[in-house]
């Protein structure tokens, strides 16, 4: 009598089916949406890939780290600085934005991995502001003032042109459109290589050594590879997305490029609520985060008020967050990575 393993379930089926229609309305969005709205799609995209790589590292891998604008920033000064002084194509650099963020998650990962728990934490943090200090010493690329990309770098940028015909849009809009197609294949990426990651074998070990280090090593699980492994794909990751961020801005500055609110406290902040360990989590908590933001950001300091009294109060109430409280109590999983034995049917045998 042979078992199978089985991870999809019938909730998961009708679910890609949907998201396959989201992501298909969502590319022929910008054919009859505002700029304003592309730029908020825009900010959602780009807030969701940070989430997910965050929820990888420490929902997924047990790394609670604080020092994620590290790689933002680096990714961003990376595209400015090779669009500025290589004279590369803003969207080809992205790619560079990426490798940036690798290289500065070397040195990171050598030195953090030393720490554990709330010591991990703020390491991450401490690194987070030397790499910023010593980018503010970066005078070429404006130094504490920060510099903006050439116009003649973002008025020709790769299809922007074919954008402009394509829509009979002005350029400004068109390099909106473009962001945002660019970041919506980012997410879209980002979820369906993170469900594959947790689908393999790598998936299983990285679980294990999240919930008990000592026992994943004790079946044979390489603990501190799957810790580099997540380690530099979630900074590869918050590296591409930092330089997209900042090429659609056009504009940049250390502090704004490095900012722990904008770009660690805030992508905690989605994940806490939506649900830590999940893949749905974060797509429910950016929803929830934006919705916020458009109500609340006229009050100034009582925003962040609230953002943090609603996040003390989710984590008392449903300490796996909105999502993790709903499939608890449903069994409902869009995303399903738990293995299940399946017996074979009676004529099979």
């Amino acid at each position: 009598m042979a078992y199978t393993v089985r991870t999809r379930t019938r909730a998961s089926g009708i679910a890609a089916i949907i998201g396959a229609a989201i992501v298909l309305a969502l590319v022929f969005l910008p054919l009859f949406a505002s700029r304003s709205l592309i730029q908020d799609m825009f900010l959602i995209l780009t807030m969701l890939v940070l989430a997910q790589f965050w929820n990888l590292l420490a929902g997924y891998g047990g790394l609670v780290s604080i020092g994620q604008q590290a790689f933002v920033g680096m990714g961003a000064y990376t595209l400015f600085g090779v669009v500025i002084l290589g004279g590369i194509d803003p969207v080809a650099a992205i790619l560079f934005s990426g490798l940036g963020a690798l290289i500065i998650a070397i040195p990171t990962a050598f030195f953090a991995f030393r720490l554990n728990g709330a010591y991990f934490a703020i390491g991450t943090w401490v690194i987070a502001e030397v790499v910023r200090l010593l980018v503010a010493q970066w005078k070429t690329l404006g130094g504490g003032t920060g510099t903006s990309l050439p116009r003649e770098a973002t008025r020709d940028m790769w299809f922007v042109p074919t954008v402009e015909t394509l829509l009979g849009v002005r350029s400004a809009a068109a390099r909106d459109i473009l962001a945002y197609w660019l970041a919506l294949a980012l997410a879209v990426a980002t979820i369906g290589g993170i469900y594959w990651l947790l689908r393999t074998r790598r998936g299983l070990a990285l679980a294990a050594v999240r919930d008990n280090i000592e026992a994943a090593k004790s079946v044979g699980v390489d603990a501190v590879r799957m810790k580099w492994i997540v380690f530099l794909t979630s900074a590869f990751g918050t590296g591409l997305t930092g330089g997209l961020i900042y090429m659609q801005k056009a504009r940049i500055s250390p502090d704004a490029a490095f900012s722990v609110t904008d770009w660690t406290a805030y992508v905690i902040f989605i994940v806490v609520i939506g649900g830590i360990g999940t893949i749905e989590g974060p797509i429910l908590g950016v929803l929830i985060f934006f919705a916020l933001q458009s109500l609340l950001a006229d009050f100034g300091s009582w925003y962040l008020m609230t953002l943090g009294v609603l996040a003390i109060t989710i984590m008392l109430v449903a300490p796996r967050g909105l999502w993790g409280l709903l499939s608890e109590r449903t069994g409902l999983h869009l995303f399903p990575v738990r293995r299940q034995l399946v017996a074979p049917k009676p004529s099979e045998t």
